[in-house]
């Protein structure tokens, strides 16, 4: 099974023949299995050269990069193999057509907000109001006439979600609204690593397949990013992210010692960070009895199922319903 190679400390990769190697600071050498390697993810300093970028090309190796905030920052793609002109002609007419975006894009909503809901029914009559206004607000979805109004009626939803996170949370952290740059609290803290990990995973899955990244359809298409991942993003950030915070924090595998304060907010610390990473990997690998497959996959691959899904959709297999957990 290929893996996520995470790099959090500052040093070197070098490449020697056909194998990678990563010297952390101290001299410590550490191989890199490219074979058995989907995406490499640096969070450290890092210095590389064009030798590495060559070997990791030729194994279809995705790089993303991450700030010092642990935010994303960019991903070096290397040249697509898998490619179809006509899927790229279907996927951009797609967007041309207002109602066949509009009806992709309300997809994507319906599910995030399937997700959302489903986090908050499992605490019960304690978010039960919460539940029932999201619930009410989400039949406005098919409503929408125009991105704009759509994308208004999500974060609607999402403010009302935000608004009861604090009471899905059982160890006393608090969360009252949603701060990014910098995140004022762990909470938010954590929902912005684990969006930026989420986008990075989404653009590795999509990049395995003739998607073209930057066309989008719930975000608007743009030259600086790939907004496709953003789109696909709003069924998975509440399903496996948010899930994933809630059981962090409500078992106490993270508690405020794995957070520090820089620079005007709240930030991870090392240990934090490498606790989060190893959790969403873990999850990510971890699988479900497909329904329709009747086989078990990971969460990882039910991303590029989406993927695949919104191909046959463009031309003209099987319209696209989007992945919505059942159990």
């Amino acid at each position: 099974m290929e893996r996520n190679i995470y790099i959090l400390s500052a040093g070197r990769l070098k490449r020697k023949d056909s194998t990678l190697y990563f010297e952390n600071e101290d001299g410590e050498k550490r191989p890199i299995p490219v074979e058995q390697t989907s995406s490499v993810h640096f969070f450290g300093q890092v210095d590389f050269n064009t030798s590495m970028l060559h070997l990791l090309s030729s194994h279809q190796i995705c790089l993303h990069v991450y700030n010092y905030y642990g935010y994303y920052d960019g991903t070096y793609v290397p040249r697509k193999s898998k490619v179809s002109g006509y899927s790229v002609v279907q996927q951009s007419a797609h967007v041309l057509d207002i109602q066949k975006r509009l009806y992709l894009a309300q997809c994507f909503v319906h599910a995030g907000v399937h997700h959302m809901l489903r986090n908050m029914r499992r605490s019960g009559e304690e978010v039960a109001v919460y539940v029932d206004t999201i619930h009410s607000m989400s039949a406005q979805i098919e409503n929408a006439k125009t991105i704009q109004e759509l994308m208004g009626v999500e974060g609607s939803c999402r403010k009302i979600y935000y608004e009861a996170f604090s009471r899905l949370l059982k160890n006393g952290m608090k969360f009252e609204t949603r701060s990014k740059q910098p995140p004022k609290d762990p909470v938010n803290a954590l929902i912005s690593f684990g969006n930026s990990l989420m986008y990075a995973s989404i653009l590795s899955e999509i990049y395995k397949t003739v998607l073209d990244p930057t066309v989008s359809f719930l975000h608007e298409p743009s030259t600086k990013r790939f907004s496709l991942s953003l789109d696909i993003a709003e069924i998975f950030k509440p399903l496996v992210v948010d899930s994933l915070i809630l059981t962090l924090l409500n078992n106490r595998r993270l508690q405020e010692k794995h957070f520090e304060e820089k620079d005007g907010g709240v930030l991870l610390n090392d240990e934090g960070r490498k606790r989060f990473l190893e959790a969403f990997e873990e999850r990510m690998n971890s699988t479900i009895k497909h329904r329709k497959l009747k086989r078990n996959v990971s969460y990882r691959y039910l991303i590029r199922l989406e993927a695949y899904k919104l191909i046959k959709h463009f031309i003209g297999d099987e319209k696209y319903k989007p992945f919505k957990a059942w159990w």
